[in-house]
């Protein structure tokens, strides 16, 4: 049951770091993603988008001009330092800071 609120929550940051919306102050918030299918299909949709070479990377240049929250995070996400990020990259990197963010709510949690 937590690893399944984990999971729904990581894809939710993932969809907020694609949509460029962590963070951001816009005066019309877009509709969130109802589930984890549909976060997950608009994170893909997003993703695919900004591959323009469409090798299933994206370049610090493609998260840029595609996904700029991605771009801004990128070191952080590129951890094997390749130059280019995947989506499991992005998605592994919305897990583990959706697990601080929980952390740091619940700090006498083990996990």
């Amino acid at each position: 049951m937590i690893q399944r609120l984990l999971s729904t929550a990581s894809l939710a940051l993932v969809v907020l770091l694609a949509s460029g919306t962590v963070g951001a102050q816009q005066p019309q918030q877009p509709q969130q993603p109802a589930n984890a299918k549909e976060a997950k299909a608009k994170f893909t949709e997003k993703f695919n988008a900004a591959d323009t070479n469409h090798d299933g990377k994206l370049t610090r240049e493609e998260a840029e001009a595609g996904m700029p929250e991605v771009y801004k995070n990128f070191d952080k996400i590129d951890t094997k330092k390749t130059g280019a990020i995947t989506q499991r990259q992005i998605g592994a990197y919305g897990a583990a800071k959706a697990k601080q963010r929980k952390a740091a709510q619940d700090p006498g949690s083990l996990n």
